[in-house]
């Protein structure tokens, strides 16, 4: 089994600027490691699947230099990928100088030529589908109910997504739904935990009185909260419905 390799993720969503995704593809090629740039990682995650498969079971330790490790990692289990371990180095938060420092100092990779491979999906269509946190779901099936589409089975038992590619193409609607934001979708190009940010923890609050000073604040907090959520759900309603008018006009013209 070889020692180390470098998956890249050149994303065709955009979610980093071509100039950074050039910059990353020359700094890799510079370090004497084995580097495959996938065109790209959600794609192969749902046409590819041996590609990744393959990579996995020869490498001992495996790099991944893509979006959100929440997403990375969700996304490879959804697919049912047996990826074994591996760390996930997010490009779209750490620069092509942090990256690159990490690999050197943190993993020990070495200047040099690398053994660098261009593999690309042969999927044609957008790669734009959910990703389950099943650390976070709750199986409340809200995002089935919301899907105009077929992605996903649920019953009070499990929830899947059994036909990600039927998924409306940047139409996250369903993921701004979830109560628990347990839904993810890696294409998309805002930084938040509907992208794969992992949610921050809820700050321990001490116990007060009725009535108090910080009962009166909380409650405050809580009802701006409230009207955020409603106006999350409100962009929700409106993206499902220019989904819906987008595949309507679609098959207007087909008639």
């Amino acid at each position: 089994m070889n020692e180390t390799c470098i998956l890249f993720c050149r994303c065709g969503a955009g979610v980093i600027s071509p100039g950074k995704a050039d910059q990353l593809a020359g700094a890799f090629q510079q370090l004497d490691a084995d580097v495959f740039e996938l065109r790209d990682l959600c794609a192969f995650s749902v046409h590819e699947k041996d590609v990744l498969q393959t990579i996995s079971e020869k490498y001992s330790q495996k790099l991944i230099v893509a979006c959100y490790p929440r997403a990375v990692r969700n996304m490879l289990r959804q697919a049912g990928i047996n990826f074994g371990e591996f760390d996930v180095l997010n490009f779209k938060e750490l620069s092509t100088e942090q990256i690159l420092a990490k690999l050197q100092e943190e993993y020990r990779l070495q200047e040099g030529a690398a053994r660098y491979q261009v593999e690309v999906s042969a999927l044609n269509v957008p790669a734009w589908f959910p990703v389950i946190d099943e650390s976070l779901c709750t199986l409340c099936g809200q995002c089935a109910r919301f899907c105009l589409f077929g992605v996903y089975a649920y019953d009070k038992k499990s929830l899947t997504v059994v036909n990600p590619l039927a998924c409306k193409n940047n139409c996250p609607a369903c993921g701004r739904t979830c109560p628990a934001s347990a839904i993810m979708f890696p294409r998309l190009a805002e930084n938040s935990a509907l992208a794969g940010a992992q949610l921050g923890e809820k700050a321990n609050r001490p116990s007060a009185k009725p009535g108090s000073l910080f009962v009166m604040l909380n409650d405050r907090n809580q009802n701006r909260k409230n009207i955020f959520r409603q106006g999350v759900v409100q962009l929700a309603e409106e993206e499902r419905r220019k989904a819906l008018e987008e595949v309507r006009n679609a098959l207007d013209k087909k008639e």
